[in-house]
Formats: structure tokens, sequence, C-alpha cells
């Protein structure tokens, strides 16, 4: 797939006079009207330029790993990763000998804050495909010719391999696929059938419904995606809709529920009652309130964040290993979370 890609891009090079301006319609992207002003030039932003220049427009997905796994977040993770091996010290020094103005390690500081979620996550890419007149189309991103040291969203001229990933009867105008994601589940969807074992999977997602989801945050606030690259995390919600299909049947898949429902079916509200029954803290039962609201909060990350497994066959409709056909099969017992749970 990176083999296909590559070719898409390569292609795309050959013809890249003739891609056509695409002001993107979602809310979270670039507006294209943002004052020139307000657009500070990054060491990212200059090496993106320098690489379009060279090569021609690139895609969503290229962009997304160049931003997410720049050289200062891969020094940071090596210096995190250095740290865990030598147990964890509280005591932790970054000297750089030689640093100038003090650059890279001011790029290095900055980017520890957001180590957290990339030692948990794989920064896994995904690529814009636009319906136009001509077909599906994928968005690319280019240098704005109008306006100096800023990028614009393009349409290819042509066909790119992206395009393959569309169903026939899809009804959406945009689409946000994700080849990586895809040979992830098939991984863990073969696994799980040869081997036994389950997946959980929780993200910001939806079931095939959403179209625009491709944002960038910075300082916990919403940011261009086209502006400062390097200085915002940027994401996309997962289609669980999609990583279903990748599963390709070989496992049983369940939900995606609302992580409201899931964490209701897992008992929290008995675990929270447990909790303040236990604390005469007043600071405490408060932070458990907050805690739970957090997560339970519709309008904060009750409704938006998701459970998906993926489970073997046989967990679902109560299959058996035993060769002996006359033996009854057990009746499945309740997958938890995604059903009530009963408490004894």
């Amino acid at each position: 797939m990176r083999l296909l890609a590559k070719a898409g891009a390569g292609l795309l090079s050959a013809h890249a006079r003739a891609v056509t301006p695409c002001l993107w319609r979602g809310k979270y992207f670039s507006s294209g009207k943002e004052p020139v002003e307000n657009q500070p030039v990054t060491p990212i932003l200059r090496h993106l330029m320098y690489k379009i220049k060279s090569t021609g427009p690139i895609t969503v997905a290229e962009y997304m790993k160049e931003v997410l796994t720049n050289p200062a977040k891969l020094l940071g993770i090596w210096f995190i990763s250095e740290w865990m091996a030598t147990g964890k010290t509280a005591a932790f020094q970054l000297v750089e000998l030689g640093p100038g103005r003090g650059t890279l390690a001011g790029d290095i500081l900055r980017v520890f804050s957001q180590l957290g979620s990339v030692l948990k996550n794989c920064d896994i890419s995904i690529h814009l495909v636009e319906k136009t007149p001509q077909g599906w189309r994928e968005v690319f991103i280019d240098i704005d010719p109008q306006v100096s040291d800023k990028l614009r969203f393009v349409l290819a001229p042509c066909a790119t391999p992206a395009e393959a990933f569309i169903q026939h009867d899809e009804t959406r105008d945009h689409v946000e696929v994700c080849p990586d994601a895809g040979v992830i589940i098939q991984e863990l969807s073969q696994r799980i059938a040869l081997t036994g074992g389950a997946a959980l999977i929780a993200d910001y997602g939806h079931d095939g419904t959403k179209t625009d989801t491709f944002r960038g945050f910075c300082g916990h606030k919403l940011h261009d995606v086209l502006i400062a690259p390097g200085t915002a995390d940027l994401t996309a919600d997962v289609d669980f809709s999609y990583l279903r299909r990748m599963a390709q049947e070989k496992v049983a898949s369940l939900g995606p529920i609302k992580q409201q429902t899931f964490l209701k079916n897992m008992g929290i509200d008995v675990r929270l009652k447990v909790l303040l029954d236990k604390s005469d803290e007043p600071s405490l039962r408060q932070q458990l309130l907050q805690g739970y609201d957090m997560l339970m909060n519709p309008k904060k990350m009750g409704e938006r964040f998701n459970f998906f497994a993926l489970l073997p066959h046989q967990r679902l409709h109560g299959g058996s290993h035993q060769s002996n056909s006359r033996q009854s099969k057990p009746s499945p017992t309740p997958v938890a979370g995604f059903s009530e749970l009963v408490w004894q």
C-alpha cells in the first residue's frame, strides 16, 4: 500500500501544474482567509515547502506524517525512552552542547507535553477524498502561489490509489480513508481468529456517518491544520465502519457504542458510589465527581468517545472447540461493556 501511495504521488508530481485549488468545506480546516501575519513560519513549514517545490503536492497522509514525526519529536521520544529505561528518575536534565539560540532544545521541550499521546498512540495518517463531477479525487497539499509561506488544499487532477478504498455505494461527498488502520485491523483479526483473544478499540469516531473530522489542536484549542505545522497535534476521527469491513468477517465485531453507555454497562455508577462512600475529603469527592462528569457527560467525552471490539466468532455464538458434536454448546456470556453487567 505504501508503494502504491508513492506511485500515486509520483504521478501527481508529473501533473503538478494541473492541480485544482480546493477550498475544503470542513469547519476544522483552513479557510484560506487567515491573515498572513498570523501564520508563523516554522522549521517544519520551511521543510514542507522545500519538499513540495522539489517533488510536487503531497497527500494529507504524508503531511500528517511529516508534521507528527518531525525530528524534534523523534529526539524527544528518544530522551523519554532512555529516561524510562533508566528507572524514571525524578531529576531530569536536558543539556545541548553548542546550542546556538537553543532552537533544537526548545523544540524538544515543547513536544515533551505531547509525548504522552505519541507514546500511547500510533500516528496513523489519513487520506482525504472528495467527490467531484469527474469522480473521486484525493485532496493534496500544495504551496499557495499567491501568498508567500502559505499552504493550501488542492484536488488531484487524476485518480490516485486512495480512491480504491471508497465503497461503490458511498453516499458521502467527503471521505477520510486510513489504509494503515486497515492493515492493523487485518493483522489483529487474523491473530484473533487463529489463536483467540480480543481487541478493544477506544477513540473518537463514528460509524461511517461523518465527513470532515481532520483537525488540529494547540493548547487544547482548535487550530488551523495548515498554519504553523509542527506546533499543533493533528488528528481525525476513526471510521469504525471501515474497521469492520477490514476485519473481513474473520472475527466478530461489536460496537461502536458511546463511552457513556460502555462505562455505565461496566458499572461506573456503582464504582463511583463506592469511592464516594469511602472518601471523607471534600476535595477528593469533588475530584471524583468532576472526573465522572468528564467521562460521562454527553457534551464532553460521554458521546464523543466510542468503544469497538473484535472477538472470535465462537465467543458470541457459544461455539466450542470440542470435537464431540453431541455435546451441547455452552450459552455465550455477555460481553462486558457492550451489555449491562449483572451484579450479584
